[in-house]
């Protein structure tokens, strides 16, 4: 029997959140629904915003937060080390099964970096991964972050990208372990900036324009709106 690409392909959620939405809840949803998902749950892809919050990565290490303030520290099992995530800083998170899209580790870092590459693209900045130091950059300085964790082939957790939000979280730390390391955003480099729901949608169009999934839901979060089915 003949089966085609279409059957084969898996569907993708999308969420977009309208308003900021806690670290740590989403951090256990997106942990719990890894831990429950089988060979037949759709990927889910979350596009949201954080308050104010500095997250510690598996291996990370304390003397990365250099100075303590009233940013909450949240511990996480990412890879990677401490970065600084709030308002105006896009997050989106990755749950795709790797196994099913025939992805390793190396493929969903590239993609995800590619994913940053090419939206600032679109708006005339050349950013840059680097094979050394994972991560977007453009002029050296770090616009766009990274980190996941794997479990049982399938991944969580994913990137954060500055668009317009304030450094000086990034200011209390060595970000992602890299001491000086001088972040950038978005809105310091293109006059007329995107903002995150412009950004947020051409995120959507990016996926729908891929060819690894067969059929793409999109669906409006509010923060209060907090379970996630596994079927």
């Amino acid at each position: 029997m003949i089966v085609s690409d279409a059957v084969l392909k898996p569907k993708l959620i999308i969420r977009q959140y309208q308003d900021l939405t806690s670290y740590s809840n989403r951090f256990q949803e997106m942990k719990s629904f890894t831990e429950q998902r089988d060979e037949h749950s759709p990927d889910q892809l979350w596009i949201l915003q954080h308050p104010d919050v500095l997250t510690q990565g598996q291996a990370g290490k304390p003397e990365h937060i250099l100075m303590h303030t009233d940013i909450p520290v949240v511990q996480s099992d990412r890879g990677g080390q401490v970065t600084w995530h709030g308002p105006g800083q896009m997050v989106i998170y990755f749950m795709f099964d790797l196994n099913r899209l025939k992805w390793n580790v190396r493929t969903l870092v590239t993609y995800a970096e590619n994913l940053m590459i090419d939206l600032l693209k679109k708006y005339q900045v050349e950013a840059y991964a680097k094979p050394d130091a994972p991560g977007v950059y453009v002029n050296e300085r770090k616009i766009g972050s990274l980190g996941f964790k794997i479990r049982r082939g399938r991944s969580y957790h994913g990137l954060a990208l500055n668009i317009d939000c304030n450094l000086e979280g990034f200011h209390t730390i060595n970000p992602c372990g890299y001491s000086g390391l001088e972040m950038v955003r978005v809105c310091d480099l293109v006059q007329n900036y995107p903002d995150y729901n412009q950004l947020s949608q051409d995120v959507v169009e990016y996926f729908q324009q891929s060819n690894y999934f067969s059929e793409i839901e999109v669906i409006d979060k509010n923060s209060n709106d907090d379970q996630v089915t596994c079927k």
